[in-house]
């Protein structure tokens, strides 16, 4: 498997700017978010990662206990306005893009072809040139990412958003410096008074368990820095976009809860 060196160098990014790793909004998983809401406030499209978040590792179907919160997105932003961009299908490891084909047909929304793994800047100019070369173009600020790894999902967000300030050289070299085409001169062009880009949506659920030790330092360490760099009067107002979805429990649970209860009573 290659090696995804843009994440590689995500470490020495976080030297620099630690917040990278913090997501807008933290959820199970994504029936827990409401989609309308969002709408609401203006946000027109969405990016999905797939494995684990949207589907088992290395399946090319939606998870059934997502199937129906899938629908609701599907129906509320557009099949054309949600994109799902993979670490796996649609790369170069899905030769002949076959995987593609099968994950956009059984989710029923695009899959983005791209040769550099999340979250490189060069994956990020290609996210941006399928929502700008829509009808009604989406700007950044008006997306959300969904994905359950922060090293990839979270921090693309998050690169997402443009600042004022120039990262400088030194911070640019490190996050550039192997990746096609590097960010520059779109880093330089950034011209906004305040953080803007998607809001990212953390999905902590596992469907199938995979990486759990790199899954528990992801977590640790977004822990860590939340407590070291949090300020109360910077933090997004996100709460409106969760929503409390009851726990269901298995039939073969409640009918021997039933079964108890009665013998106990009887």
């Amino acid at each position: 498997m290659p090696i995804n060196i843009p994440g590689l160098l995500v470490p020495f990014q976080l030297l620099f700017c630690p917040r990278l790793v913090l997501p807008s909004i933290v959820v199970k998983d994504i029936r827990h978010i409401d989609f309308a809401a969002l709408k609401a406030a203006g946000y027109r499209g969405a990016i999905f990662d797939k494995d684990n978040c949207i589907t088992h590792p290395h399946k090319d179907t939606i998870v059934p206990e997502v199937q129906h919160a899938w629908d609701e997105c599907r129906k509320t932003f557009g099949d054309g306005n949600i994109l799902i961009v993979s670490n796996s299908a649609g790369t170069s490891l899905d030769p002949g893009g076959i995987q593609c084909e099968s994950v956009s047909y059984n989710t029923g929304v695009p899959v983005l072809r791209h040769k550099s793994f999340k979250p490189a800047y060069s994956c990020i100019t290609v996210v941006r040139g399928y929502f700008s070369s829509l009808r009604f173009p989406i700007r950044d600020e008006e997306l959300i990412v969904v994905g359950d790894r922060i090293f990839t999902d979270v921090i693309m967000a998050n690169r997402m958003r443009q600042w004022k300030d120039s990262p400088g050289l030194l911070r640019m070299a490190f996050t550039c410096g192997y990746e096609d085409g590097g960010a520059v001169g779109k880093e330089r062009d950034a011209s906004h008074d305040r953080p803007r880009g998607p809001l990212s949506i953390w999905t902590t659920g596992v469907w199938q368990r995979e990486s759990m030790g790199m899954r528990w330092c992801e977590q640790k360490l977004v822990q860590a820095v939340y407590r070291w760099t949090h300020k109360a009067d910077d933090a997004l107002v996100t709460n409106r976009f969760i929503r409390e979805v009851p726990e269901t429990r298995p039939e073969r649970t409640r009918v021997m809860e039933a079964l108890m209860s009665r013998f106990k009573t009887g």
